[in-house]
């Protein structure tokens, strides 16, 4: 198993759901390759961080009350005449019905939840900070299987796919001389407005870089670490960049400063 496949995969085996096989496999890589080892712990972490900082509520009695009177109401009560029992056609029909019933009303309050976990769970939710919301955006990305929207390594691809879809345009480099590989782009909500994000790999590194016109809050160069992220700023042709990997900081801080200024040297060891 290869670090792609892992990347795949490790959001569902930390929730128990990849098969003895593949698990073993995955497990054996991990072992092996501390970018997937890092990745995995950052997977759990945010597992831990969503079942204990989202808010758990009990429903009160007066909706089970109207939920168990809706399911009733799908499965109308018919007492056979005395001597008379059912017809195998009915039970099968009073069968599906209450299937029916009660698998319309578990996805109605599935979908609710989600609904509204996903709501306080919204980047920017718990007046976090921005590397913060950056490595939610980058985590839930990867586990969402959206890290990439258009997928091209060709500037003159990705450039009109983003300027297309936003009201400023940026410039795109091709990084591949510095090891950096363009792998495509999407497009992340971040302030509450649409933000372009340039895809890159280093070695087995996937690096977000969200990249948005210049601001007079814009932050620093700097480096911040967030759950075994880096999260590495600088400034350049009136936009700002944010890049976001579990690549050291040394290296993402030096990509991301290359990139602002246009110069990326040769790529390092």
């Amino acid at each position: 198993m290869n670090c792609d496949e892992v990347i795949s995969l490790m959001g569902a085996d930390v929730d128990g759901e990849v098969d003895a096989l593949r698990s073993h496999a995955l497990r054996k890589h991990v072992a092996g390759c501390p970018a997937c080892g890092q990745r995995v712990e950052a997977q759990r972490a945010l597992k831990q961080a969503l079942r204990t900082e989202l808010p758990c509520h009990r429903a009160p009695a007066s909706l089970r009350e109207r939920v168990a009177i809706a399911l009733r109401a799908q499965v109308p009560a018919q007492v056979p005449a005395q001597g008379h029992a059912h017809s195998p056609a009915q039970s099968r029909a009073d069968r599906r019905w209450r299937w029916f019933g009660a698998g319309a009303l578990a996805g109605g309050l599935a979908a609710a939840l989600l609904w509204f976990a996903g709501s306080l769970w919204h980047p920017g939710s718990f007046g976090e900070d921005l590397p913060t919301r950056l490595v939610g955006l980058h985590t839930g990305a990867t586990l969402g299987h959206r890290l990439i929207e258009v997928a091209s390594s060709d500037r003159h691809t990705v450039k009109p796919w983003l300027s297309a879809r936003l009201d400023y345009t940026i410039p795109v480099l091709d990084a591949a001389d510095a090891g950096f590989t363009l792998l495509g782009a999407r497009i992340d909500r971040l302030d509450g407005r649409p933000v372009a994000v340039l895809v890159y790999r280093h070695r087995q590194h996937m690096i977000d870089v969200h990249v948005r016109p210049l601001a007079a809050d814009a932050p620093p160069a700097d480096v911040s670490v967030v759950r075994g992220f880096n999260v590495a700023a600088a400034q350049g042709a009136q936009m700002s960049w944010l890049a976001t990997s579990d690549l050291n900081a040394a290296e993402l801080a030096a990509f991301v400063s290359g990139l602002a200024s246009g110069k990326l040297g040769p790529a390092g060891g």
